[in-house]
């Protein structure tokens, strides 16, 4: 089965420190942070949803996270200024 990956966006407004501190380090260990409480990376569908059901316990009532979808259509459309670079659709090899 192809498992088929897509820029994935992180983004979560949590009032407690505590909650919000343990958050941004599941995040950092997995991604590229782009703002203060920004993620990005490419996963599958599954890998997605396994970081989600990672993040639910963290989250309490008035805390919110969002996860975007960009897929391939829209990545040429994406603009940044400053900041990390928007990850691109390509393999790397890092020697």
């Amino acid at each position: 089965m192809a498992r088929v990956e897509m820029l994935m966006v992180f983004s979560y407004d949590i009032g407690d420190d505590r909650r919000r501190r343990r958050v941004a380090k599941i995040l950092e260990d997995m991604m590229v942070r782009v703002q203060e409480s920004v993620f990005e990376t490419r996963l599958s569908a599954q890998a997605t949803e396994r970081i989600v059901r990672l993040l639910e316990p963290e989250m309490a009532p008035g805390d919110s996270l969002r996860v975007y979808a960009v897929g391939a259509d829209s990545l040429p459309r994406c603009r940044q200024i400053g900041g990390a670079p928007i990850m691109e659709d390509h393999d790397f090899w890092l020697l």
